[in-house]
């Protein structure tokens, strides 16, 4: 009874019926999603990148005009200076096409999986292995946080 106590929150635990078998699958279906979410931010770099990359582009004609190179600024400007990243698109585009599509297909057959199987909880294969890991009763490997430590 008192590891009980000492355990997981209840959004972090098993709920009735919930086979290991569905544990390791909406565990793996997290951590492809975690992944995704990585990309994600990758893909929101790719995005500042090269918009700031494209700004730069306008000192860059400047300084060319200054050094008595307007064929090569011109060429710069015509060719370069607000240009497709790719066919159509520039890169707020491809964010928002990515987020409306494929992200959140992701995003929401994670969350109906975990609402099927598990009442909605999360985590519960990290919550599952920490119990397994941690020392019960020793400093640092608490279960959970204590209310003081939640403000």
């Amino acid at each position: 009874m008192a590891r009980q106590a000492d355990g997981p929150d209840e959004a972090h635990r098993r709920p009735a019926g919930v086979s290991d078998a569905a544990v390791a699958a909406l565990g793996k279906l997290s951590e492809a999603l975690e992944t995704v979410e990585r990309a994600r931010g990758h893909l929101y770099s790719l995005h500042q990148l090269i918009g700031h990359a494209d700004l730069m582009l306008d000192d860059a004609v400047e300084l060319f005009r200054s050094a008595g190179q307007d064929e090569i600024a011109d060429r710069i400007g015509r060719d370069l200076i607000g240009r497709n990243v790719i066919a159509g698109r520039w890169t707020f585009q491809i964010v928002e096409d990515f987020d409306d599509g494929y992200y959140a297909l992701f995003r929401e057959l994670d969350r109906r999986a975990r609402d099927e199987l598990a009442g909605g909880r999360r985590h519960l294969y990290e919550a599952e292995m920490k119990e397994r890991r941690r020392s019960p009763g020793r400093p640092g490997h608490e279960a959970r946080p204590s209310p003081r430590s939640r403000h």
